[in-house]
């Protein structure tokens, strides 16, 4: 957000999620270890901690909400709102900067959920040493499995085990067991039940893919 588009008798700023559904499937909470190792070094600590404040308050409200921008500040330690220019106030312009906020307007700002992984222009603003792990932890995501994959997976056999007689609770334990992510694993286990209670896999066990 530029200091010229925040008015100055501004006092809250309505918040809402900026929705991106590929970003929002691959990317990174800004409360995750990948945003506090490498995107701190790009947004600065100021910009991260209120990324880190607004994905809380939108898992909170879903909807939107509206951002007391002198509390925030405070519990921050930005001090009060200030001026156009205070650290609050370039914190904010610097999530529109670095493309993780958007405006929709002079008092609405829309806020991404999860940030992307750098792009090859910031990994090369990052110290060597974040470079190199950086490059090491992109080498190790090609190693594994798509999410697309993954979720693919575990709701193929989450169904199988509905249809074998299994609950939805120790079919989600199982997963867990198969090393699924808790939460893909209550994922799979909910739509497998859904279409498991509905017959959707269909007679002759012939089942129908995720």
């Amino acid at each position: 957000m530029s200091p010229l588009s925040l008015s100055p008798a501004a006092t809250t700023v309505r918040i809402v999620a900026w929705t991106d559904p590929v970003i929002d499937a691959l990317g990174h909470d800004p409360r995750s270890h990948y945003v506090e190792t490498y995107w701190l070094s790009i947004l600065g600590p100021s910009t991260t901690w209120l990324m880190r404040r607004v994905a809380a308050g939108l898992e909170a409200a879903p909807d939107g909400y509206d951002l007391d921008l002198a509390e925030t500040a405070r519990s921050l330690g930005l001090g009060d709102r200030g001026g156009r220019h205070s650290p609050f106030v370039r914190a904010l312009g610097r999530c529109v900067q670095f493309e993780v906020a958007q405006e929709r307007g002079p008092l609405e700002l829309a806020v991404r959920r999860r940030l992307p992984p750098l792009n090859r222009r910031q990994v090369l603003h990052l110290s060597p040493t974040l470079q190199a792990q950086h490059q090491a932890w992109q080498e190790g995501q090609l190693r594994r499995p798509s999410a697309e994959h993954l979720r693919r997976r575990s709701r193929q056999l989450a169904l199988s085990l509905l249809e074998l007689g299994e609950d939805v609770e120790t079919t989600e334990r199982q997963l867990m067991r198969w090393s699924f992510h808790p939460a893909l694993a209550r994922e799979a286990a909910a739509w497998a039940w859904e279409r498991h209670r509905g017959g959707q896999p269909g007679s002759g066990g012939r089942r129908i893919t995720a």
